[in-house]
């Protein structure tokens, strides 16, 4: 076990900015989100990210990253993540957990839109595998286990202790990335956005840790 995911952590993890967003932030529309990144605890620091409407149409929305964090950890090829999550219920919610450094190296753990009920997206941007997964155990509030262990030659996907998706592209064996946890809004181009009176919505995380081979 290289790393234990304490979302209190100031040494872990920051929140509310991330190079991920044009100019670390807070908002990427160019994206078709919705989200303003924010600092306050409450939308991130306890594991369970929040985002709430501001009166101009945005959303205060939680994100924490280990970016330009005192640890400054990185995931490296041939490590395993492993999270379990609560999928959130309300249309337009965007949670995701993936990698980030330098404009590239995503590799997306999980998204999930509660649109596609029953459906998970599992990427490897970096070289290009993607996966669909459904199943009946992925529902709006369901918990499910994740994990992925990011190999320099196939990036594996398990949900729920059953493996689902090897790309067989990989990462290369010089990999390396730091971490994101966060929930998006959808902003309605790929996706619905909020239904009308909705003014938060979130998702939760527990238990997130890397193991690195020997």
């Amino acid at each position: 076990m290289v790393f234990t995911a304490d979302f209190a952590s100031a040494d872990q993890w920051v929140a509310g900015r991330s190079w991920a967003y044009p100019g670390g932030g807070p908002e990427n529309p160019g994206d078709n989100k919705l989200d303003h990144l924010v600092q306050d605890p409450a939308y991130s620091r306890g594991g369970v990210f929040r985002a709430t409407l501001r009166d101009d149409g945005k959303w205060d929305a939680g994100l924490l990253t280990t970016e330009g964090s005192a640890q400054g950890f990185m995931m490296r090829a041939g490590d395993v993540l492993e999270a379990r999550v609560r999928l959130p219920v309300e249309m337009g919610a965007w949670p995701a957990i993936w990698t980030w450094r330098d404009g590239d190296q995503e590799i997306d753990v999980f998204e999930y839109h509660p649109d596609n009920p029953d459906l998970l997206e599992l990427s490897n941007r970096v070289r290009g595998g993607h996966r669909y997964h459904r199943e009946a155990a992925i529902e709006p509030g369901g918990w499910v286990d994740l994990a992925v262990e990011a190999g320099a030659r196939s990036v594996v996907w398990w949900v729920n202790g059953q493996r689902v998706y090897a790309d067989r592209r990989g990462v290369g064996r010089r990999w390396q990335a730091y971490l994101i946890v966060n929930l998006s809004v959808c902003a309605g181009r790929y996706h619905p956005a909020p239904d009308p009176g909705v003014s938060e919505m979130s998702y939760e995380v527990q238990g997130l840790v890397v193991r690195r081979p020997d």
